[in-house]
């Protein structure tokens, strides 16, 4: 009995990619045709963006660990009139107020305030919130961070908690290097914020490890000065 000739298999070819590609114009095609005969809400345009952003865990430079909900640049919150850009008056107050604060504590020399173009940058030494290696609050450390948030608390601004480190590797701990600590401290700061009534809905948590020294890591001072968590009230969400 002869044996039945097998046949060749088809081979594959690319030519679906054509057909694929035309089906993808078309459609962008139709949608950008819908938009011409509508109108938009750039805000709205926007928040959706951003969101997306969020959605998809991407923050430049940092890892994102707990992201805010509401992402909007210059966005009315409340209506007409109330913006999220800082203006000179509340920048002013809001220093003043910190100053004051840190003065009666006496932490001057271990909690900076700042104003950058991206809004007002309140920076805390890791020495004064964590004992070293650890993402556990120190019970004056909670205090402090009580009476920041008493006096951000009403702006409507987006903040921007920030955890940030020295270049030096870890070796103990559960985490597996300095983004990790970074990221959950900041995640600490943030929980304790919302406690002390900042809706959370208005916060990021970015943990930058040791991508953004203020200052040299070239001596023990200025490592020190590095091992930071930034809270900063946001002139624009994206910073």
């Amino acid at each position: 009995m002869a044996r039945k000739r097998r046949k060749d298999l088809p081979q594959l070819r690319g030519n679906w990619l054509t057909t694929y590609g035309d089906m993808v114009t078309l459609l962008l095609t139709f949608f950008v045709f819908l938009y011409s005969f509508s109108t938009i809400d750039v805000q709205k345009f926007q928040k959706m963006i951003y969101s997306f952003q969020d959605a998809i865990g991407v923050l430049p430079g940092g890892v994102t660990t707990i992201p805010g909900e509401e992402t909007m640049q210059g966005a009315q919150l409340t209506g007409p009139g109330q913006e999220m850009t800082l203006n000179a008056e509340q920048v002013k107050k809001v220093h003043e107020m910190m100053v004051q604060l840190l003065e009666s504590e006496n932490l001057m020399n271990e909690v900076t305030v700042r104003v950058e173009e991206r809004g007002i940058v309140i920076s805390i030494i890791d020495g004064l919130l964590f004992q070293s290696g650890s993402v556990e609050l120190i019970p004056p450390a909670r205090r402090l961070i009580y009476k920041i948030a008493q006096i951000i608390k009403d702006l409507p601004n987006q903040i921007s908690v920030e955890g940030h480190t020295d270049n030096v590797p870890l070796n103990r701990g559960p985490y597996r290097d300095n983004w990790g600590l970074s990221s959950m401290r900041a995640a600490v700061v943030g929980s304790y914020l919302v406690e002390a009534g900042i809706d959370p809905k208005r916060l990021r948590i970015v943990g930058y490890g040791q991508s953004r020294p203020l200052v040299p890591n070239d001596t023990e001072e200025h490592r020190r000065i590095n091992r930071r968590v930034d809270i900063v009230i946001l002139n624009d969400f994206r910073g």
